[in-house]
């Protein structure tokens, strides 16, 4: 059975070494508003919308490692390519470095990382009408981003401290896996997501609702890798947001018949992809 086609990527979770070292960053850099918690994390968003992301503190975690399974990014979705030409400028103002950008026909994308080394990306959609279809599936690729032309959307009035906008939402969540396979298995044929793509080398990626992607998996530098120590730096889960109770509970149906263990906590449960990536199935 096919997830709902409503299905969105909710609130990753983060472990960090300095709570206040990443707060200016996400403030400075990506925009974001802090909200610290109760039990001590803190909570990134836009005004009026649910957290983007919620870090946790620990100064003795055990580093990140790329060659583990876990975060490759998250991906951090602007309403429009002024918001985008917006972000460029924050970050040219902040003098934060980018690992790369790119043009992926579908959208147009930053790439950088956190003081942690936690991969982000930063990105608009393109319209889904122009989006290019090769023998009826959907066509990716990853050119080089015309950065100047987004520049010029850059609205004429527009202050130098300006936050991410409202209708900012975590897009989507690409991810470090050991095997595509097992992954593939998992997370179409088992929570329900559609493959979209598999002509990238050593990647997947899957969505709901026809989106070009919710969810990416690769194997580049984790093949047949392991999970990262307990505690590490990085992923500690992230949210598979359902419309409806409904369609959780037809979810977790799928889930306990492929006799996947699951841990319950009131309305939501998390779950453990074959390569020990957390997901949290919640409704949103």
């Amino acid at each position: 059975m096919t997830i709902a086609p409503e299905t969105e990527i909710g609130t990753v979770r983060l472990t960090v070494a300095d709570l206040e070292r990443s707060r200016a960053f996400y403030e400075r850099a990506i925009g974001l508003r802090a909200t610290q918690r109760e039990n001590g994390s803190l909570a990134l968003g836009v005004d009026g919308e649910p957290p983007l992301i919620e870090l946790t503190a620990d100064p003795a975690a055990p580093p990140l490692s790329r060659r583990a399974t876990g975060l490759y990014h998250l991906a951090i979705l602007l309403p429009s390519r002024g918001d985008l030409a917006v972000a460029i400028r924050r970050l040219a103002d902040g003098r934060v470095a980018l690992d790369g950008a790119s043009d992926h026909l579908v959208s147009e994308a930053l790439y950088l990382h956190d003081p942690d080394r936690n991969g982000i990306e930063i990105y608009c959609d393109r319209p889904p009408e122009v989006w290019p279809h090769v023998d009826g599936s959907l066509e990716m690729a990853s050119l080089p981003l015309d950065i100047d032309d987004i520049l010029t959307e850059l609205p004429s009035a527009i202050a130098r401290d300006a936050v991410a906008p409202t209708g900012t939402r975590m897009g989507h969540i690409h991810l470090q896996v050991a095997d595509l396979d097992s992954s593939e298995a998992f997370y179409s044929g088992v929570l329900g997501f559609d493959v979209m793509v598999k002509g990238y080398a050593g990647a997947l990626f899957v969505s709901a609702g026809g989106y070009h992607h919710h969810i990416g998996l690769n194997t580049w530098q984790s093949r047949g890798a392991g999970a990262p120590p307990p505690g590490a730096i990085g992923l500690r889960s992230f949210e598979v947001a359902l419309p409806d109770p409904d369609q959780l509970e037809r979810v977790l149906e799928r889930v306990g018949e492929a006799g996947i263990e699951t841990e319950r906590s009131g309305p939501a449960a998390l779950v453990r992809d074959p390569s020990g990536n957390a997901v949290r199935l919640v409704v949103r």
